[in-house]
Formats: C-alpha cells, structure tokens, sequence
C-alpha cells in the first residue's frame, strides 16, 4: 500500500509551484486588476472570463460555475487526478523529493496510477529518440529527409522510431520497473500469444503530448509495404489518452496562440512540424479523429473566446478536405473567435507546399484565408444547377438554414445578402425574409433551424418548448444585494488584507454577519486564529478550518473577488467597511429592542423593562458616535 506523503513536503510543493504558472499551461491569462489575473474557466463553457487566479494568495476561484482552491485543486481537477498524484506531478516540476510515512520514499511502489502511465509514456518517447539513430531506422530517418526534415526538426519535434521486433519496448520498460498490467493499460503494449508485445513496430513515432507537455500517446506511421496496419496506428483511449481531448503540437503552440489569437489547424503531424518550421508556429492537429467539441473548449480557453481571435482550418483542395471543412463548419457557432479555412493549391498538404514552394508559401496558405461561412455556403450552393429556378429554389432551401443558425444578427443578415448573390436572386430581401423567417422559427422552438425548414407549425397548435428547468426549492439568498455586501467587502479585506483591519475585526462577533455563510465564514477566520495572528499560512488555514467544500469554495471566492475599491485599500478604506458592518449590527439590535419593550406593559415591566430601556439608549448614543466619528468610535 503506497505510503502517505509527508506534511511537509506538501506543503513545500504547494508553496514552490506558482498558481500562475501551472493555470496558464492551460489557459490564457490576463490582468483582471487588483494583482489578479483571469481567462476563461476550463470547468465550464463560457463567452467572457469569469475564472480569477490571485498569484499573490495561491487561489482561483470561478464566479461563474463557483469552482476554486490552490494549486493542488485546480490541477487535480482539470486533468482527473488524485491528491497523491498531483503532488507528485507538481513535485517533479520543482524538483522537490518527496517522503513517504508508513515505510519510507520509493518512488516506483509509491506513484499513483497515472503518475505511473506519464513515466511510462516519458521512457517509451526517449527509447524511441535513441532508436532513430539506429542502422534499422533508415528508412525512418529517410522518410523524414525527403519531406525536409532534418535531424534538428526531428529532435525538436521528438520524433522517434519503433522498432520491428516484437517486443523490444516491452522489455526495456520491464527492466525500468514497469508491470505488464501497466505497459496493457498504457497502450503501449497489447496481448501477445505468450504475454505483451509491443503495439507500434518499426513505425515513425510522434510523442502527443497533453497542453502540460506530458507525453500521454504516440503517433504511429508506417515505413514498410509488408505493415499490413493502417497508415497511422495511434495509442488507443487509455485512462491518460483520449484522441478527442488532445491536439498534437498544442504544447509548442499555445503561446504563440494565446499571442497572436489564431491558431492553425492542420491534419497531420508533418504537416504542424511543417507550418512550425515554416514561421507558422501556431498550428496544431487532431489526433486520428476529426476536430470536435473538446479540441473547441482547448482552443476557446487559450484564445480567450473574443471576436478578435481567429482558428483557421486548412484542408487539402480534394473532396475528402472539402467534406472535413463542411464537418468543421457544423461547429463553427461554438466558437466566438472568427473561422476561416485555407485550401492548399494543387491538393497539396502543408508539407508538400513547403517542400515544392518554400517556408513563405505555407505563410501565405495562412494569409489567404477565406471565412468558413463564406466557404461553406459556395460548397452547398455549387451542388445545384443555378441557371434554373427549380436550382435555385432547391439551392436556398439547403442553404437558408445554415445561414439561420448564425447567432449574431448582424453577420445572419449580411451573410442572407450575400447568399442572395451566390444565387442569383434579384430579390435580396425575399432572401433575408426567408432566413429570418427560420431563424424565428427555430428560436420558438428552440431547434436547429436546419430542423424548422419545412412547413410552419399549423395556427393554434401549441408551440414545442423546452423542457422547464428543475424548481428551486426554496428562496435562494442573494449574498450579493446591498444589504450583505458590506459584510462581503469585509471578510474580502479580512482575508486579502488582514493587515488593515486586525486587530478590530476579531472583535466582532459571529452575530454580526447577518448572512448565515458570512458567519460560517467569519468562525473559520476565528478557527484559525483571527486576522491579528495572519501569516504565509493564513488562508490555508481558514480553508482547512471550512466545515464542507461549500464554505470552503465560499472562502476562496472571497479572497479572490476584486474589492470595490479603483485604487489600493487602505486603513481609510477598510475602516468604512468595519465602522457599516458594526453599525448595522448596532441598527438591529436597536430594531429587537424597540420590538421587545412594544410587547412589555411599561406599568408591569419593572427592571427588565428598565433594561431594555438603558440598552437601547446605549446603542443609540454608540450608533450616532459611529455616524459622526467612524472608525475612532470602534
């Protein structure tokens, strides 16, 4: 059984791996003010940056899907691993060796699963590089001199080669300490006859690594006319892989994309070793399958989702291509960023411009990018004979949809016009009446508007709705209104700057915070030891002290949120906060007292009456002195 990791060596890595750094592996990063940073969220789909990352407190937190914690968190939940596994990930990156209580450090009996497929992976993509430069890897090593590379783009790119035999991984990952159970479930190794064989042999080899840059598959292309395989074999869906959520090159690429809002995608892996060796450095690939919804969602958080950015497709000119950019076009409302698509001339993929025309023809394939909307409907239209009506007609029909599904209205009405030209059609508002007309349609049915061609739904039918949403069960309370804000700018500054409001805050009690998450919160505060006695642990602490992940995501959301100030806080500042927060509480305990001596018969009272009586003036002459003195009257 793997031993526990040390405390302090968690600790330790939690503390050397800025939360920065490891978030914008996956993500792009912008300054959100305060000394934050923000993107968009990789837990949810979203149109703007919600997604908070505070480098100086070591936490994020999304206010749109409510998802948040350190280091440790985010990356055990963006890449599904467990707490012992992330730990060592982040360890090896900072170079920190870990102990492990209940029998000491043994890194190969101790790993977690997929620490252990990533090290497998890591050894087989290095056995591969050696292999290259082997007799038996010539016809590799020609292969690639004949699309031009050379051994420096090979190096670049890892590329590597599998040898023929059977089972030459096998035994070199055996003797790295790696059981056949995980050399099956790696992909690496299939079932033999007589145990595990290798799965690629004396094929060309392309690492795919994940956008952390750890190698979690491979890329197969065979060499020889007696490989009765397919062209290209890649590593099956194994715990660490999955073909629709990787995209080769996105680790070489994403900051080049995140910089220059584009991103290339391309078919093949020559064809991203081409475009990067070209000055096209933002180009990626699909991994034998066709670009779908999770290649999107990778591409939409480095790109930041805005209008300003672009992905362009390029396809080869032949049928096969132009099917794959009609595919690509089905997806094209998922993006908010501009699609385009370059279509190489003469058939030609990426590789073969740059080896028959040079690096700066590949650039201009880029540059001569025609909108995929643009593309698409010219496809579409082309299969109809338009010197007809009965053509035309037929032509609209199939088109007018598509062009309905644009969700901006201004592009769906220009796109109309310029349908109504591709046709022929004089009428170019009978055109625009016409997609209007499905896109309404659609929006009352809440369908694909591709799905409301046809007749209108008959007059007095009921219209198809969606199904409604589950009913709340009950009030929800709006932590955000005015009347709790004040308590939330506090408890912000309390765990953002605990400076400036220690060592009043700890004074207050839990009753001061009207809403009851507040006061949980404002116990946790207490529970680890109060704002006077903050330090680098503080905020650790105060989470460690939440009850349940709900108060714990409730106390990462406030030490991220920007306070409601446009300049620095200062003692001024968090003053106002503690001087409205007491006076409230001040306010209604004035209000249960007017209600208290309403219920008491003055005559019949006696001392409780007289009580409430000398309490109430207290709290008022207190409540004025908070008015006129602020903070000097605390």
């Amino acid at each position: 059984m793997a031993g526990r990791i040390n405390d302090d060596d968690v600790r330790a890595v939690r503390d050397a791996v800025p939360i920065d750094a490891v978030v914008s592996e996956y993500l792009q990063l912008r300054n959100a003010g305060g000394g934050n940073l923000k993107g968009l969220c990789p837990f949810h789909d979203e149109k703007s940056p919600s997604f908070h990352v505070s480098p100086s407190k070591g936490l994020y937190h999304c206010f749109g899907c409510q998802e948040g914690g350190d280091t440790v968190d985010f990356i055990m939940k963006v890449d599904h691993l467990s707490f012992a596994e992330t730990i060592e990930r982040l360890a090896s990156q900072a170079g920190i060796t870990l102990r492990y209580e209940e029998g000491g450090y043994a890194p190969g009996r101790q790993q977690g699963e997929r620490t252990r497929l990533v090290e497998a992976h890591k050894a087989a993509a290095q056995f591969y590089i050696d292999q290259l430069d082997s007799p038996e890897a010539e016809i590799g090593r020609k292969f690639l001199a004949e699309r031009g590379f050379d051994q420096a783009a090979a190096q670049h790119f890892g590329v590597g080669y599998s040898p023929a035999g059977w089972d030459h991984l096998t035994r070199f990952l055996r003797g790295r300490g790696f059981t056949d159970k995980e050399l099956i479930l790696s992909g690496l190794s299939q079932d033999g006859r007589r145990g595990p064989i290798d799965r690629f042999r004396g094929r060309l080899m392309w690492p795919i690594r994940d956008i952390a840059g750890e190698v979690v598959g491979f890329g197969a292309r065979k060499l020889r006319d007696d490989d009765n395989g397919p062209k290209y074999l890649n590593t099956p869906e194994t715990p660490i892989y999955r073909k629709s959520h990787v995209l080769y090159g996105i680790d070489l690429a994403k900051k080049e994309i995140a910089k220059g809002n584009r991103a290339v995608v391309v078919e093949g892996y020559t064809d991203v070793m081409a475009c990067h060796l070209a000055g096209v450095r933002s180009a990626i690939a699909t991994c034998g399958t066709s670009f779908g919804e999770g290649h999107i969602k990778i591409l939409r958080r480095l790109l930041m989702d805005n209008s300003g950015s672009e992905v362009v497709f390029t396809f080869d000119g032949d049928a096969a291509g132009q099917k794959a950019a009609l595919r690509a076009f089905e997806d094209d409302q998922k993006f908010a960023a501009e699609t385009s698509i370059a279509i190489t001339p003469g058939g030609m993929d990426p590789c073969e411009l740059r080896l028959a025309k040079g690096d700066e023809a590949v650039a201009d394939l880029v540059e001569s990018r025609t909108p995929l909307f643009e593309f698409a409907l010219r496809q579409l239209v082309a299969r109809h004979n338009l010197a007809t009506p009965v053509g035309r007609a037929a032509a609209l029909d199939e088109a007018a949809p598509i062009v309905a599904n644009i969700k901006n209205s201004s592009i769906q009405h220009e796109t109309a016009v310029q349908l109504a030209g591709l046709l022929g059609i004089l009428d170019t508002q009978f055109v625009v009446r016409r997609v209007s007309q499905l896109a309404r349609w659609a929006r009352e049915r809440g369908r694909d508007p591709r799905e409301a061609q046809g007749r209108p739904q008959r007059r007095g039918a009921e219209p198809a709705r969606p199904a409604a949403p589950e009913a709340p069960r009950g009030p929800a309370l709006n932590l955000r209104s005015p009347a709790h804000r004040v308590e939330r700018e506090l408890l912000k500054l309390a765990l953002q700057r605990p400076d400036l409001v220690a060592p009043t805050f700890d004074a207050y009690g839990i009753d001061e915070f009207t809403a009851p998450p507040y006061a949980v919160v404002r116990r946790c505060i207490e529970d680890a030891g109060g704002t006077a006695a903050a330090d680098a642990g503080f905020l650790t602490r105060v989470r460690e002290a939440a009850p349940d992940d709900t108060v714990r995501s409730m106390v990462t959301e406030l030490a991220v949120e920007p306070l409601h100030t446009r300049r620095d806080p200062d003692e001024l500042y968090a003053g106002v906060q503690l001087v409205a927060v007491r006076l409230a509480a001040v306010r209604q305990r004035c209000a249960e007292i007017h209600g208290a001596l309403q219920r008491h018969d003055p005559r019949t009272g006696g001392e409780q009456y007289t009580a409430l009586q000398n309490e109430l003036w207290v709290l008022e002459q207190y409540a004025q002195a908070l008015r006129e003195r602020g903070a000097a009257a605390l």
